[in-house]
């Protein structure tokens, strides 16, 4: 057993409890007394007797789910020419109404033949209505589900100035329809599969045929075919269950709430991940590099994008060393500091009582308090907290000599540093290194950020996501590739997709 799994797992000596086999499909036969026990306690599960063409005939039921369904689509498209006689003329029998029903004669776009409660169960809390036959053991499926979802809105955490202005939402089917617009061809594949034993969660696998590579694919769906849980409802959960290394903070599948971006990296290679409630689409393998790109780069000037590429990069590297290098200068190595640079120092720590060292555990501290207070207050309050906080308590910090302003001004630098990384997840990645360094510059000085950092590029070095270096191509490729990577060349000259991510087809245009 490994540490992590020790110490989360609960286990005292006396063993891990069993986990309990998911339960078995019900295999009984379609059965409206059965189907009534199933959900028994559920006020919103509705069965009714009906009589098709009109014609008193017993043990024919119609039931639906309330809410997942539209009423007046059942009262429409299932109901009415259910019991009109003209429709199920002639017919004589349950397995002819069966027949004709199942063949045209209700008004639904799909129907679907269901011979196990199992089966029944799980579309109707989907969205479908049925219609039972107690005597034939079987029942027809109906796609009528209630429209009244969350349209397409603006993104709201990647913001677009020239890009398209549409995010996904949490309807898995509108998401698919979103690509498809951009994707207009059959190659684009989308295999469907449903995780979590009581959620019953669908999630869609979506690669380019010819392009992705299978491999990636087939990997992707083995660790989805093995997921054991209970359910599916957070974003978070997926990363932690297929990534490669748990353990690592740094983000091992990119996610995007773009369809545009989602497409894009789609056509580079990426297999793509979309699950039923969940507001964004997932993307593997993940690379720094990629973690670092955001989809406008291709819509702006080659120059002006790598110029904010470059920059992305220097204000990751000043988030995570600059407080860091600031306390170990301050407290080891003060020869480094220029003469006029250390006096103004000196001047503005003369009354504070507290140490470098406790003024910038406190500064970070303090940011990570007001980060998460912004985060979980309301919009209105939120935005209050963040100017009381930046502006009042800190403000009053440095007049009353708590800290120096030199403390606040590296410590809210490193801040706005981390606010440029494209990535959230990336940005806590930053956030829990620096942490990390200014402790080892505390005990060590520099020595320690050099400890911090070699130890910080071995695990970046040996991390992997779905078989690709997480460095890559900064580890694996040769110059050319390596320029790629932290510059944008320009489009017509960018002729080739990035190496390790397609299945053979590695030219993109001509």
């Amino acid at each position: 057993m490994s540490i992590l799994s020790f110490l989360f797992s609960g286990d005292t000596g006396g063993g891990i409890p069993p986990v309990h086999p998911p339960a078995p499909p019900d295999a009984r036969p379609v059965c409206a007394l059965f189907l009534k026990e199933l959900f028994r306690g559920s006020a919103d599960f509705l069965l009714r007797p009906v009589w098709p063409g009109g014609a008193p005939v017993s043990g024919v039921w119609l039931c639906w789910i309330d809410g997942l369904v539209d009423a007046e689509a059942v009262s429409e498209q299932v109901l009415r020419p259910l019991t009109d006689s003209a429709r199920l003329r002639g017919a004589e029998s349950d397995g002819e109404r069966f027949r004709l029903l199942e063949h045209g004669a209700v008004f639904s776009c799909a129907a679907q033949v269901r011979q196990t409660l199992g089966e029944l169960a799980e579309d109707l809390l989907r969205g479908s209505c049925a219609v039972i036959f107690d005597k034939l053991g079987s029942a027809l499926c109906f796609e009528v589900k209630n429209p009244s979802v969350r349209p397409v809105g603006q993104p709201t955490v990647e913001k677009s100035v020239k890009g398209a202005k549409d995010a996904f939402v949490e309807t898995l089917r509108i998401n698919t329809a979103l690509l498809r617009r951009r994707l207009r061809t059959p190659e684009l594949e989308l295999r469907q599969m449903q995780v979590g034993r009581r959620s019953g969660t669908a999630v869609a696998l979506v690669s380019l045929r010819g392009i992705t590579k299978p491999e990636t694919l087939e990997t992707l769906r083995g660790r989805l075919e093995a997921l054991d849980i209970d359910g599916l409802l957070a974003a978070g959960q997926l990363e932690q269950y297929l990534c490669d290394c748990p353990a690592s903070p740094f983000p091992q599948m990119l996610h995007t709430e773009r369809p545009d971006k989602f497409a894009e990296e789609l056509l580079n290679g990426r297999v793509g991940l979309l699950a039923d409630g969940l507001p964004m689409g997932f993307l593997l393998p993940a690379t720094l590099p990629a973690a670092l790109a955001v989809a406008e780069d291709r819509g702006q000037h080659f120059l002006l994008a790598s110029a904010l590429r470059l920059l992305r990069w220097l204000a990751l590297g000043l988030s995570l060393l600059f407080p860091a290098l600031f306390v170990a200068v301050a407290m080891y190595h003060q020869e480094m500091i220029p003469t006029r640079l250390l006096l103004s120092m000196i001047a503005a720590k003369q009354d504070v009582p507290f140490s470098v060292a406790t003024e910038v555990l406190g500064m970070l501290l303090a940011f990570e308090l007001l980060m998460e207070a912004g985060l979980r207050l309301p919009d209105p309050v939120g935005d209050t907290v963040s100017i009381i906080g930046a502006l009042i308590v800190g403000q009053s910090a440095v007049e009353a000599r708590i800290v120096s302003p030199i403390a606040v001004i590296v410590v809210a630098a490193a801040a706005i540093c981390g606010f440029l990384m494209p990535s959230r997840d990336l940005a806590g990645a930053l956030r829990l290194c620096r942490l990390a360094l200014v402790v080892l510059a505390i005990f060590l000085g520099l020595l320690g950020i050099v400890l911090g950092l070699s130890l910080l590029l071995l695990h970046l070095g040996a991390l992997e996501s779905f078989g690709l270096a997480y460095l890559s191509p900064l580890s694996e490729g040769g110059f050319g590739a390596v320029l790629n990577a932290l510059l944008r060349p320009p489009l017509p000259l960018d002729k080739l997709r990035p190496e390790g991510l397609h299945g053979g087809n590695r030219r993109n245009q001509r």
